[in-house]
Formats: C-alpha cells, sequence, structure tokens
C-alpha cells in the first residue's frame, strides 16, 4: 500500500505539472532555436540548415513522455533570416495523448555592422488527438479483481479523439557585440483544444533567453573558430502560472562545447541539473558544410520527482548545414556577430 501511495503521489504531481504547463521545453534550446524562437530561424553561416532533435523525458515512469521537433530552414542573406518549416510531435501518457504542430516561419533583420536585430513569424496548425480505448473508468474496475482488460464501460467519450486549430508565434532577438537577448511569444491567437465543446484555450507561452560570450584569447591573434570561449546564459519560460529559469554556462573551444544547467521549476514545477555536450564536425569549412551532434541528460532533484525513480531525461539532437552550389548573394552583415557564434 505504502508503494502505491507513493506512485500515485507521484504520477499526481506529474499531471498537475503537465496539466498546467502544456508545452514541453528542451534542455538542448540551442539545438532547437527555432523552438526557441521564431526569429532564430535562417540565423546560421550557410544556406540550408536541418535540425532534429528528441527528448525522452522520465524513462521509468510508467506511459509514455517522448517530444520531438524537425526543423528546416532556408538562410536568404539579403533577408539576414530567412524562411522555415517546424513539425513538432508529442506523445504523453498511457491514453497515447498526441500533439501534432506544424508551422512555417519567417524572418527578417535589421541593423549594421555592429549589432543585427531579428524578428520572426510563425503560423501553424495545432492537432491533438488521444486513444480513448485506453483511459479506464470506474465501472470496469471489479473492487476485488481490480482493473479487467478488455471490458466495457457506460461512460459517453462523445468525440473525445481529435482536434485542430490554427495556432501562431512571433520573436524578436538581438545581438550587439558579445551580448545576445532574445523573446517569443508562442500561441498568440489562444487557439481553442477542447475535445468536448467546452471552451480550453491554451495559454501563451513566453520566453525570454539571453546569453553573453567571454572570449578567453583576446589578446591572441587566432580566427574565431581556433579560440576558446566561456558563454553563460539564462532562459526562462512563463505559461499559465508556471514559470521555469534554466541557467548555466558553456565552455566552447574548437568543434566541442560543455555545458552545466541549473532549471528550477518554481514553486510548483521539477527542478533538476542539466548536462550538455555539442560535437561539430566540419566536412568543409569553405563551403560550410558540418553535421553537429548534441546529448544531454537531466538528474531531477524535486520531492516526488527525483533521479531514483524517473531515471533523469535524455536528449540526443542532429543537425545539418551546409551552402549551396549557388548561392543566393552574399550576407546581409558582413562583419556583425550574429546568433550561431555564441552556440
Amino acid at each position: 500500500m505504502r508503494r502505491i501511495n507513493y506512485f500515485l503521489s507521484v504520477m499526481i504531481s506529474l499531471l498537475c505539472f503537465k496539466a498546467n504547463a502544456q508545452d514541453h521545453q528542451y534542455s538542448q534550446f540551442f539545438n532547437a532555436p527555432v523552438y526557441l524562437n521564431p526569429a532564430l530561424n535562417g540565423q546560421f553561416e550557410g544556406d540550408v540548415r536541418l535540425n532534429m532533435i528528441y527528448r525522452n523525458q522520465w524513462s521509468t515512469l510508467p506511459g509514455s513522455l517522448t517530444y520531438m521537433t524537425a526543423t528546416a530552414e532556408l538562410n536568404i542573406p539579403k533577408f539576414g533570416g530567412g524562411v522555415g518549416l517546424m513539425f513538432t510531435r508529442g506523445n504523453e501518457g498511457t491514453a497515447y495523448y498526441v500533439r501534432n504542430n506544424i508551422s512555417g516561419i519567417y524572418s527578417y533583420s535589421v541593423g549594421s555592422d555592429n549589432f543585427v536585430l531579428s524578428f520572426g513569424l510563425q503560423a501553424g496548425i495545432g492537432n491533438r488527438t488521444i486513444d480513448a480505448g485506453k483511459l479506464v473508468f470506474g465501472d470496469q474496475i471489479d473492487p476485488r479483481l481490480g482493473y479487467i482488460p478488455g471490458s466495457s464501460t457506460s461512460a459517453d467519450l462523445g468525440q473525445l479523439n481529435n482536434k485542430f486549430y490554427f495556432d501562431s508565434g512571433a520573436g524578436v532577438n538581438l545581438v550587439a557585440g558579445n551580448f545576445m537577448a532574445g523573446g517569443a511569444l508562442q500561441h498568440l491567437n489562444r487557439p481553442d483544444q477542447s475535445f468536448t465543446g467546452a471552451t480550453a484555450k491554451l495559454p501563451m507561452r513566453a520566453t525570454a533567453h539571453v546569453s553573453y560570450r567571454l572570449d578567453l584569447d583576446p589578446f591572441n591573434d587566432l580566427d574565431n573558430g581556433q579560440k576558446s570561449y566561456v558563454v553563460p546564459s539564462v532562459v526562462m519560460y512563463r505559461q499559465a502560472n508556471i514559470t521555469s529559469v534554466s541557467a548555466g554556462i558553456q565552455y566552447k573551444r574548437r568543434a566541442v562545447n560543455a555545458g552545466l544547467w541549473y532549471r528550477g521549476g518554481g514553486v510548483s514545477g521539477p527542478s533538476s541539473f542539466v548536462m550538455s555536450f555539442v560535437f561539430d564536425l566540419f566536412i568543409s569549412h569553405e563551403g560550410n558544410e558540418k553535421l553537429r551532434f548534441g546529448l544531454s541528460h537531466d538528474a531531477p532533484t524535486s520531492k516526488h520527482l527525483n533521479y531514483s525513480n524517473t531515471s533523469g531525461t535524455t536528449e540526443g539532437s542532429l543537425g545539418y548545414e551546409t551552402t549551396l552550389p549557388s548561392r543566393y548573394g552574399t550576407s546581409k552583415f558582413q562583419t556583425a556577430r550574429r546568433c550561431y557564434d555564441f552556440y
């Protein structure tokens, strides 16, 4: 009985947090830049960038909590930004609650050789589904035997299975010297995601992020790719009454990037320590062609959601970028630092 009560307390904490927070968060936010902020779309050195990130959250808890985001971006130099496409999928719980979203992104930048200010717009279609056949109701539970698989229920399930809705977002990002700051708002139109017809608006998600790049070799006449940097960052999320703050530092040297983070979930949300590693494999320096691998692991520190009963959370990311044989033109900003210089 003690184990059952403990299991229920963990699941209640999990369900309450997920019900309020709505959107998932990536520990490797720097390897999911468009998900973080649509203003970061098209902000890379090549012409085409493909990214994918996968998150397996609290892997030993019953029910799947997995998330995936894939993006394809085209850098248009005369815009200082570009156009992109993003697909996000989340699978939560034993009832196979699935959320899908596909969005188009447009970004544009203004500035000079000293700063770059980028703007991004996002619009798309969201969808969520649930397998009602996986739900268990009171009349399917025998007082002596418990749940009887395959038993029927008299509950009226109605149209509890599928919902489509329009979704939108916008963001802004500033890079000035060694300083970068940005913000984004998702679900600007607060779409109704109700299954039953009763209004259930998806709350807006606000994101703010700040980073600073500290050159550890300021007096050495080396290319940027040969230097070492320390990059402290803070990312804050706010959705409904849930606030989460992730703060940490990365050490970047050539093609290797290692980071250590702490994410606090406030009074009601889970907290964790995060370790991340990123490796860039340059296929061709002249063609700006490279392959990026990222790996991170979260160790929860909350009372009910800790490492011993969740085994933590693991993320893996893969990115590829290249330059097309016939470029669209020279970059709008030749010497200004851009957001990709930070990560």
